[in-house]
């Protein structure tokens, strides 16, 4: 059976996010997005995908080491709302969590 492929969109503020970022940080979590957003985004796993719970806006985290991407799914479009460190993430969710 094959897989539906998503669409992987990055949110202008999510793009600056991952700008910011080092080089080889940045290409750890471009590759993380492709392996774990690609094909199956809302597998939730234990230690990868999260589904948060309590909000609906965003609905998912991925955890990249200490980064955390925030992201939605709609059809087959995967939309990645914000890249930030770990440190970030809750303050990031209090604001801009729905």
């Amino acid at each position: 059976m094959a897989r539906l492929k998503y669409e992987i969109i990055i949110a202008p503020e999510a793009a600056q996010d991952l700008k910011r970022l080092k080089a080889h940080t940045r290409s750890e979590v471009k590759d993380a997005l492709e392996r774990n957003l690609r094909h199956e985004p809302g597998r939730v796993s234990n230690s990868r995908i999260k589904r948060l719970r309590g909000i609906h806006h965003p609905q998912y985290r991925l955890r990249v080491g200490e980064i955390r991407v925030f992201y939605d799914i709609a059809e087959n479009t995967v939309e990645v709302l914000a890249i930030v460190s770990k440190s970030e993430a809750t303050s990031w969710l209090e604001v801009m969590g729905e």
